[in-house]
Order: C-alpha cells, then sequence, then structure tokens
C-alpha cells in the first residue's frame, strides 16, 4: 500500500479528517469538547491529527518518514482583500485543508549555538510552529509578523515572507550572513533560524516582551498617555543610531549581490523594546529578500510609517532615522508636518509652540531641542545634505556625556 495524504477540513466547530490510500477513502470527524480541543481519529491508520484552538497539528505517521508534495494549499482569500489581493495569510489561516506530512521540515540554525533546541536536542520544526499558539504582531510591506508561543512555553518571534525574491539556496546564503554580522552587535535583533519550502518562506528571532517602538507610543496615545519620558527616549535614540553605525561601518560594503552597510527598512515598528528600555534594530537586509507589498500599502489609512523611503542606500537609513526620531519628539503627526516644523522652528525654540508630546524643562529641554535638530537635518530633501550616522552617533552621545555633567 502506498503512502497516505491526510487531509483535514475545518467548517464552524466540526473538524473532519480523511485520509486516501490509492482511491480509498476513509474518515471520521471531530467535534469540539469542552476542555476545547478538537480531534480527529482515523481508523486504521497510522495517522492522528490534533486541533487546539481552531489550529491544526499535524502528527507523525507511523510509516516511512517522507515529505509529500506540497506542505500547504494557496493561502484563504477574504472578500474584503478582493481577488487579486497581495494581504498576507497569518501560517495558520492557510486554507481549508492543510495537506499532512509522513516527515517534518526541520528549521535551519543561523548562530553558533544549539539556540532552537530543546532539552532532548531536537530541533524546532515547521510542525512544532503550525501547532503553537499565534498572535499576530503585524503586517507590513514584506509579509506578516507573528509571536509564537510552543508548547514547552519557549516565545519566538516568526516574520513571514509574502513575496521572495531569490531562490532557496540564495536565500540562506543572504539570511545566514546577515544574522553572522547581526550577532556582532547588541543593537541589532540577530535572525536564529529559517525555513523555505515551496509554499512558505519565514525566519525566527528572538521575542521581546514590551513590543516595538511604534506599538508602545500608539498604545500610550491611543490612551492619552506619554509612554516614554525624555531620558528613555533619548537612550533609544542612541541604541538605534549605534545599531545604523555599526551596519554602515560593514566592510566589504557588498557580498555578491547583497549590500551589508544598508539596513533598507528603518521605521518605528522594527525597532525592538527591552524591558529596561534598551532598544534593538530587527530586520537588517530583509528588504533584499522579499518584494515589498503595494497592495498592503494601498490599503492602510494614512500614518507616519508610509511617509518613510524605501529606496536602498545610506541615505535613506538616514532619513527613515530621522524620521523616527521627529515620531518620537513631536507625536504621530510630526513627520508629515516637516516643513511647517522648520518654519516654526524659532518660535518652538522659545516656547510659542508646544512642539513636545512629553513634558520638558530646562537642560533636558534644550536636549530635545538639538535632536529635533538632528531630525531635520537627517530629512532634509537633499541627500547629500544629510549627515553621516557617524556625526549623528558623535552628537548625540555628546549631548548624553554633558547632561551628566
Amino acid at each position: 500500500m502506498g503512502l497516505p495524504w491526510l487531509f483535514w477540513f475545518r467548517r464552524g466547530c466540526f473538524g473532519f479528517a480523511v485520509v486516501v490510500f490509492r482511491g480509498v477513502v476513509m474518515g471520521r470527524g471531530g467535534v469540539v469538547d469542552g476542555s476545547g480541543r478538537r480531534e480527529g481519529v482515523v481508523t486504521s491508520v497510522a495517522a492522528a491529527v490534533v486541533v487546539d484552538g481552531g489550529r491544526v497539528a499535524l502528527m507523525p505517521w507511523l510509516s516511512k518518514p517522507k515529505m509529500l508534495g506540497r506542505a500547504f494549499t494557496k493561502a484563504r482569500k477574504s472578500p474584503r482583500d478582493g481577488e487579486n489581493s497581495g494581504r498576507s495569510a497569518s501560517v495558520h489561516e492557510y486554507d481549508d485543508c492543510i495537506i499532512g506530512f509522513t516527515g517534518d521540515l526541520r528549521l535551519i540554525l543561523c548562530d553558533d549555538h544549539d539556540h532552537d533546541q530543546d532539552s532532548t536536542g531536537s530541533y524546532m520544526t515547521l510542525g512544532e510552529v503550525l501547532r503553537a499558539s499565534v498572535g499576530v504582531m503585524g503586517e507590513s510591506r514584506l509579509g506578516m509578523t507573528e509571536k509564537v508561543v510552543l508548547w514547552e512555553g519557549k516565545i519566538c518571534v516568526v516574520k513571514r515572507f509574502g513575496k521572495v525574491t531569490v531562490r532557496r539556496r540564495e536565500f540562506g546564503r543572504r539570511i545566514e550572513r546577515l544574522a553572522q554580522v547581526s550577532r556582532g552587535s547588541d543593537y541589532l535583533v540577530p535572525v536564529t533560524a529559517y525555513l523555505y519550502s515551496k509554499r512558505i518562506k519565514f525566519v525566527v528571532s528572538d521575542y521581546y516582551p514590551m513590543g516595538s517602538l511604534a506599538d508602545l507610543l500608539a498604545g500610550a496615545r491611543e490612551l492619552g498617555h506619554t509612554a516614554l519620558d525624555w531620558n528613555q527616549r533619548l537612550m533609544i535614540i542612541l541604541h538605534i543610531a549605534k545599531a545604523i553605525a555599526f551596519i554602515h561601518s560593514q566592510s566589504p560594503p557588498q557580498d555578491k549581490h547583497l549590500l551589508m552597510n544598508v539596513h533598507g527598512n528603518i521605521k518605528a515598528s522594527n525597532i525592538m523594546i527591552n524591558i529596561d528600555f534598551t532598544a534593538s534594530l530587527s530586520d537588517y537586509g530583509f528588504s533584499q529578500l522579499a518584494e515589498a507589498s503595494n497592495i498592503w500599502h494601498q490599503k492602510e489609512p494614512p500614518s507616519p510609517e508610509n511617509l518613510y523611503t524605501d529606496t536602498l542606500c545610506q541615505n535613506s537609513d538616514i532619513y527613515n532615522f530621522g524620521m523616527v526620531v521627529l515620531d518620537m519628539l513631536g507625536g504621530a503627526q510630526a513627520p508629515g508636518l516637516r516643513k511647517r516644523i522648520v518654519e516654526k522652528k524659532e518660535e518652538i525654540k522659545i516656547g510659542v509652540h508646544e512642539f513636545f508630546e512629553f513634558f520638558v524643562e530646562g537642560k533636558e529641554r534644550n536636549q530635545a531641542l538639538q535632536v529635533l535638530d538632528i531630525a531635520l537635518a537627517c530629512t532634509n530633501r537633499s541627500p547629500d545634505a544629510r549627515p553621516s550616522i557617524d556625526m549623528i552617533l558623535l552628537y548625540v552621545q555628546d549631548l548624553i556625556s554633558s547632561n551628566r555633567l
């Protein structure tokens, strides 16, 4: 008898497992019990499917391990997305049936440590990710970011790309090279593992409980609060400047077709905040792996991140850094009001116009005004007029040192 195909169909609170042996179909439905767990057991077949919390878990076959053809069907389309929507679907939104495995795909590690090994010595696999509890953290033009809680309690972040522009071998080479560089800085979020299959491509990185700078600022603004004081904001600006300076100093600047000295996607949602309010920059080099989706960009409401540039060069990194700083200083509307801020800068300095979204006075206010000058210089329309990241870093460090005197 040949290898079996397993299909799991979901409809409301019911599930139905189907196994096909050379055209012979056998199956048994599953219903959610009081604990919220849904099970479907196929009789006389060496396989089982468990759905926990509405998510598909593919249990190992007892037959010879081997990957069967396609791992996924096409992503489910929502009517509001349209027939040709470029919307990214969650790992767990792959439509009605997910075709089963007779084996599993192991994620490829990117670091020198067995970071993704558990106590039994086994590596993280695609099956573990599919069985995990997932929360969508955000969606960008490159793809979707999800918080994944594995069964043993480990938490990680999965960044799934929408449209990868390179082939498997080149994808792996680029990811491993970017991960190698990231490990050299405390201010970059390193990639720990990745997976490239026909239907899904993603990378895995560490989880930051405080989330991103964008989430932190937006959450507080919705409640009318100030999430960060001036000193915390200044330290975050310093750490991101250090991260960018590290990237821009990479030599040689290019590795085959991969630019090593450009980040390419600096924005508030890619700045991760630690519990001590230190910051790390994520998504280094990811814009050289996947193609940005203009459809997503058009569907999103206006936001500061829509004002960022995606040109792949160091001057664009500086510009985007300046936009982040404007957002941190004057609120979500500030990046779109640069021209007006320049016109009113002297009035802002003498206090006629209140610009800062946080309370600041005295020496700290003078610091904030000087950082505003940096942000305006970074966002100059002329790329050649923008300061280098080394100049910015030196200026910010001097500001912090002078405040300690």
